[in-house]
C-alpha cells in the first residue's frame, strides 16, 4: 500500500497509508478531544471526511477560532433547515448563511410565532442527541436538479452558482440533504451551544418584488461559556435598547397613520437632538464652515447628474410627476451643495469652502429593515461638502478625522475604530467606472490615515459609487460593528457639475475635489447609539431635563419653586412635582426620565437655603447650599462634561 507524508502544523512529519480521512490524523496526532472541527489541507478548509492521497501540510481548524465559528455556525444553519422541513413539509429553504455571532436560514413559508420557534430548536437538540454524521456526497448536474426539483430556489442558485453543465456538492445529516460546498462539522453532536433568537421577513434575493420569506435567526458557538456570555450580552442590550428607553423616556414616537421608519420628535427628543445640533454648529463654526438649507425634492435631470440616477436608484422614493418635469425626494444633500459652490466663480482665495447643511433626506428603506432610530425612512443628516484642491485634501481629511474623535471623546465614545472602505474592481456596475482614479484616491486617503498614524481596516466593496472613504465603526453594547460617521473622498462631481476656480495664474481649473462628511452621522442614528451607550443617562448637557425638583410635602412648593426659577435663569432645564404624592413614589416615577439630578426640597432645605442632590445611582448628598449647587451644574453644562460631578 502506498504511504504518503502529512506535515503537522508544528513542523513534524508523519507517514500513513495512502486513503487515510483528515480525521483519523487529527485524532491520532491531537486525540478525539482536539476541539477541532474541520482542517486546512495545503491551505484549504476540508471536512473531517477528507481523504488523502498525496503528501500535504495539515491544520486543524478549532472550534472557537474565526474560522471554526464559521464553519460551526454554517453547519448550525443547517440543522435549522432539517428541522423546519420536517415540522414544515411545505416549507422551501432558499440560503443559510453564517453571521457575526450566529446564522439565519431563510425559507418560503407561512409566518411563525414563538411557540413554533420553540418546538424548531427542540427538534434541533434531538437530532444533536441523535449525533447524525454529516456526510459529504459528490453529485452530477442533472442528479443535483432531479434531487432538488421541487424546490424552485435551490434551482436558481444552480443557474446562477453551479452552472448547467458541472456537477456540486451536497450534505446529508439523517433524511435530511441540503445544496452546499461546506466545509461542516463531522457530526451534530458538535453543535450543542445554539439557540434560535428571533424571526424576521426577508425577500429572496433583498428583492421586495420577489418572494417574501420568512428569516429565522440564530446564535451558535464552541462552548457553553461562549453561549452564555453572548445571552448576557444580549441582555445587557435589551436593558439599552434604544427603543425601550426612547419610550420611557418619551424622546420620540412612530406612528402607523404616520408610516413606517418616520419618527416624531417628541419634545424630550427634540431637546436632544437640538442640543447635539448646536454643539455642531459651534464646532463647525470654529472649524469655519458656511451653513446653507437646499429642498427636500429636485428634478430628475439634478439626480442624473450626480449619478444618484441609477446607481442609487432603489435607494431613493418612486418620482413624482409636476406639470414642469419630474421631481424625486432627495436622499443626499450633496447634488444641491454643487450647486451652490457653482452659484457664482470662485477663486483659490476661496478654497477650500466647507459646505455645512442639517438637511432632512427621505430613503426608500424596505419596511422589514426598519428598526427602531437605527434605520429610518426620514434622515436629519450632519452633512457637509467640502470644495479643495489636490493639495488641501490631506490636511481636509485630517481635519475631519481630528474632529470625529474630539465629537467621539466629548460623549464619551471610546470602542470605535476607522475603515478604509474601497471599491471592488470586479463590481464595477456598482460603481462610476474609472479605475485611474480608484487607485489614486484610495492611495491617497490610504497615505493621509498611514500619515495621521491612525490604526484602520480596509474593506473592498464598502465604497460609494463616486470615490473610497474612511468610515469610523462603533461596537454597540451587543458587540456589533456598526458605521457611524463617514469622510468620503468624491472625484467624481467635478466632471458632473463642472466644478473649478480661477487659480493663482488667472486660468479656469477643473480639479476640484469634494470631501462628503458626516462625523454624527444621521441625528436619528447618532441618538441611537447615544442612549444605548448612555442607557439614557445622559451627560447633563444632553439630559432632556437636568434637573428634577421633587418636595417632600405640598408645604415646600413655595420654596421648590423658587430654586426651579432660579435654576431656570441660569438656563438649566427644571421639571417640578409638587404633588401630594409619597417621596418614593415620586423618585420613581421620575427615575424611569433618567434626569441627571433630583433635587429634594423638605423642611431642613427651606430653612437653610440648601438642597438635598440625588444622583442616577441613588447616592445622596445633603445640605448643599444652593448657589454652590447652580454654580456647579452650570460649569457641568458649559464645559460639556461627559459625567456626572455634584454628587
Amino acid at each position: 500500500m502506498a504511504m504518503v507524508n502529512v506535515e503537522l502544523s508544528d513542523g513534524t512529519v508523519h507517514e500513513y497509508a495512502e486513503g487515510i480521512t483528515a480525521g483519523e490524523v487529527i485524532f491520532n496526532v491531537h486525540g478525539k478531544k482536539s476541539g477541532a472541527v474541520a482542517v486546512l489541507i495545503d491551505g484549504e478548509e476540508r471536512d473531517f471526511s477528507h481523504t488523502i492521497e498525496s503528501d500535504c501540510k495539515i491544520k486543524p481548524i478549532s472550534g472557537d477560532s474565526d474560522e471554526g465559528l464559521y464553519i460551526l455556525r454554517h453547519s448550525c444553519a443547517h440543522l435549522l433547515a432539517q428541522a423546519v422541513v420536517e415540522l414544515f413539509p411545505d416549507a422551501k429553504p432558499t440560503i443559510g448563511p453564517p453571521i457575526d455571532h450566529g446564522f439565519y436560514y431563510d425559507f418560503h413559508m407561512d409566518p411563525i410565532g414563538d411557540e413554533d420557534l420553540r418546538n424548531i430548536e427542540k427538534r434541533m437538540q434531538q437530532h444533536i442527541r441523535s449525533n447524525h454524521k454529516i456526510i459529504r456526497e459528490e453529485y452530477d448536474n442533472s442528479t443535483l436538479r432531479e434531487m432538488f426539483g421541487s424546490n424552485k430556489f435551490k434551482i436558481e442558485i444552480m443557474d446562477d452558482k453551479v452552472g448547467h453543465d458541472v456537477g456540486s456538492s451536497a450534505y446529508r445529516q439523517g433524511d435530511f440533504i441540503d445544496l452546499c460546498r461546506g466545509p461542516h462539522v463531522p457530526s451534530t453532536s458538535h453543535l450543542r451551544w445554539f439557540k434560535l433568537t428571533s424571526t424576521s421577513q426577508a425577500y429572496w434575493r433583498a428583492d421586495s418584488s420577489r418572494e417574501s420569506l420568512v428569516r429565522i435567526y440564530g446564535m451558535c458557538y464552541s462552548s457553553k461559556e461562549g453561549l452564555k456570555e453572548r445571552q448576557r450580552q444580549i441582555e445587557e442590550a435589551a436593558k439599552r435598547d434604544h427603543k425601550k428607553i426612547g419610550k420611557e423616556m418619551e424622546l420620540y414616537m412612530i406612528d402607523e397613520l404616520i408610516g413606517k421608519g418616520l419618527p416624531v420628535w417628541l419634545p424630550n427628543g427634540e431637546i436632544l437632538k437640538s442640543q447635539i445640533e448646536k454643539f455642531a454648529v459651534e464646532t463647525e463654526d470654529n472649524y469655519g464652515y458656511v451653513r446653507v438649507t437646499t429642498p427636500v425634492l429636485g428634478k430628475k435631470q439634478l439626480f442624473e447628474a450626480s449619478g444618484h440616477l441609477p446607481h442609487y436608484a432603489d435607494g431613493m422614493y418612486p418620482p413624482m410627476e409636476m406639470d414642469d418635469g419630474t421631481y424625486y425626494l432627495k436622499a443626499m444633500n450633496c447634488p444641491m451643495h454643487h450647486l451652490v459652490y457653482k452659484n457664482k466663480k470662485r477663486s483659490y482665495r476661496d478654497l477650500p469652502l466647507r459646505v455645512a447643511e442639517y438637511g432632512t433626506v427621505y430613503r426608500n428603506e424596505l419596511s422589514g429593515t426598519l428598526a427602531g432610530l437605527l434605520r429610518v425612512r426620514m434622515l436629519s443628516m450632519n452633512d457637509a461638502h467640502i470644495y479643495c484642491t489636490l493639495d488641501q485634501v490631506a490636511e481636509e481629511v485630517a481635519s475631519n478625522v481630528r474632529m470625529v474623535q474630539d465629537y467621539y471623546s466629548a460623549f464619551g465614545f471610546e470602542d470605535y475604530s476607522f475603515r478604509l472602505s474601497l471599491w471592488d474592481p470586479e463590481k464595477t456596475s456598482k460603481y462610476i467606472d474609472q479605475p485611474e482614479n480608484w487607485a489614486s484616491t484610495q492611495d491617497r486617503l490610504r497615505s493621509i490615515m498611514d500619515d495621521l498614524g491612525v490604526d484602520y481596516v480596509e474593506a473592498v466593496g464598502e465604497a460609494a459609487f463616486y470615490g473610497p472613504k474612511v468610515d469610523i465603526q462603533f461596537r454597540t453594547a451587543l458587540g456589533r460593528e456598526e458605521s457611524m460617521s463617514t469622510i468620503q473622498l468624491d472625484f467624481a462631481a467635478k466632471e458632473r457639475f463642472g466644478l473649478s476656480y480661477m487659480d493663482e495664474t488667472g486660468s479656469e481649473n477643473g480639479e476640484v475635489l469634494v470631501i462628503h462628511r458626516a462625523p454624527l452621522s444621521t441625528h436619528e442614528r447618532f441618538v441611537a447609539f447615544l442612549t444605548e451607550h448612555w442607557m439614557g443617562n445622559f451627560p447633563t448637557w444632553l439630559s432632556p431635563t437636568q434637573v428634577q425638583i421633587i418636595t417632600i410635602s405640598e408645604r415646600h412648593a413655595e420654596h421648590a419653586a423658587k430654586v426651579a426659577l432660579d435654576l431656570r435663569e441660569q438656563g438649566v432645564r427644571v421639571s417640578l412635582d409638587d404633588s401630594d404624592s409619597t417621596i418614593g413614589r415620586k423618585i420613581r416615577t421620575h427615575r424611569k426620565m433618567r434626569p441627571a439630578y433630583m433635587l429634594i426640597i423638605g423642611e431642613e432645605e427651606v430653612e437653610n437655603g440648601t438642597v438635598s442632590i440625588r444622583a442616577r445611582n441613588g447616592d445622596q448628598r445633603n445640605g448643599v447650599l444652593l448657589g454652590d449647587f447652580i454654580d456647579g451644574i452650570v460649569e457641568e453644562i458649559k464645559s460639556r462634561s461627559p459625567s456626572t460631578n455634584m454628587v
